[in-house]
C-alpha cells in the first residue's frame, strides 16, 4: 500500500513553528525587557483610557462594565495582536523580500508564521489580565470556556487579511500607510473601549447599529469579556463573526493566490 500522502500543514507545519520561532527569538532577545515590550502598550493605553474615562470624565459606569481597566485591557490586549499581525503583514514581503526569494517555502507561511508569533504574544500577555483581574476583583464565569473560540476567530480573521494586504502593498506602496490609517478608524469602530450595547441606533438617518454590527471584531471581543461578563455574549455577534472571518480568509486565498506569482517578479 502507498502511505498517505500528509497535507500541505503537515508537510510544512515544522518550517512555520521554525519561523515564529525566528521571529520571537529575535524579537525578545534583542530587547533588554523582552516579554515586557508585548504588554507595557496596551497596559500603557488601558491605564490612559481608564485615566480619561473614569478619573476625568467621571463615566467608568458608561463607558463599560466595572471593574473598567479589566474591561479595557480584556480589549485591548486582543487589538494589540490584531494590530500588530496585519501590520506587519503589510510590510512582509518588503522586509523578508531575500529569504521569500532563497528558500522554498509556500508564501502562506509568512503571513502564517507573523499571525502565529503575535497570537503567541497576546496569550503570554493574558498574565497581565488575569494579575488585573485577581487586583480588582472580577468574578470568572463559565463563559471562560468559549476564549479559545475567540482565539481561533481572531486567528483566522487577521490570517485572511494579512493574506490580502501582503501582496498588495507591493504593489501599491502607499497603500501601507493608509492601513495605519483605517486600523486607527477601525479601532473606534470596534466595541474594544465600550460594550456593543452604547451604539447608536442611527445617526443623521445612517443606521449606525446595523453597520456596525458587521465589524467582524465585535463578537469576538465579546467572546474574550464573557469570561468576566456574561451579558457580553451575543450569539448573533458571533454567528457575524464567525461567517465574517471565514469569508475573509477565503477572499484572502484567492487575492494572494493570484497576486502571487507577481509579486515574486516585482521583488
Amino acid at each position: 500500500m502507498r502511505p498517505a500522502q500528509r497535507t500541505p500543514f503537515a508537510r510544512y507545519r515544522h518550517s512555520l513553528w521554525l519561523l515564529t520561532k525566528r521571529d520571537l527569538s529575535v524579537r525578545y532577545t534583542t530587547n533588554a525587557l523582552g516579554y515586557v515590550w508585548s504588554v507595557l502598550d496596551p497596559l500603557l493605553m488601558s491605564l490612559i483610557y481608564f485615566f480619561v474615562f473614569v478619573v476625568v470624565f467621571k463615566r467608568g459606569d458608561h463607558a463599560g462594565e466595572d471593574p473598567y481597566i479589566v474591561y479595557l485591557m480584556a480589549g485591548l490586549l486582543p487589538w494589540t495582536w490584531f494590530n500588530g499581525a496585519i501590520t506587519d503583514a503589510a510590510r512582509v514581503f518588503a522586509k523578508e523580500s531575500k529569504l521569500v526569494r532563497s528558500v522554498s517555502l509556500p508564501q502562506t507561511l509568512w503571513v502564517a508564521r507573523i499571525v502565529l508569533s503575535k497570537g503567541i504574544e497576546y496569550v503570554a500577555s493574558l498574565a497581565v489580565l488575569v494579575i488585573f483581574a485577581i487586583l480588582f476583583h472580577a468574578p470568572v464565569t463559565w463563559y471562560v470556556f468559549w476564549f479559545p473560540v475567540g482565539l481561533i476567530l481572531q486567528a483566522i480573521l487577521v490570517y485572511g487579511i494579512g493574506l490580502i494586504v501582503a501582496p498588495l502593498t507591493v504593489f501599491y506602496k502607499d497603500l501601507e500607510r493608509a492601513i495605519r490609517l483605517i486600523l486607527r478608524l477601525f479601532f473606534y469602530a470596534s466595541a474594544i473601549l465600550y460594550s456593543p450595547t452604547q451604539w447608536p441606533e442611527e445617526v443623521h438617518g445612517i443606521p449606525v447599529r446595523a453597520i456596525l454590527q458587521l465589524n467582524p471584531l465585535t463578537g469576538i471581543m465579546g467572546l474574550y469579556r464573557s469570561a468576566f461578563w456574561p451579558k457580553e455574549f451575543n450569539v448573533f455577534h458571533v454567528i457575524v463573526s464567525a461567517v465574517g472571518s471565514l469569508v475573509i480568509l477565503g477572499i484572502g486565498f484567492l487575492v494572494f493566490r493570484r497576486s502571487v506569482p507577481a509579486v515574486l517578479k516585482e521583488m
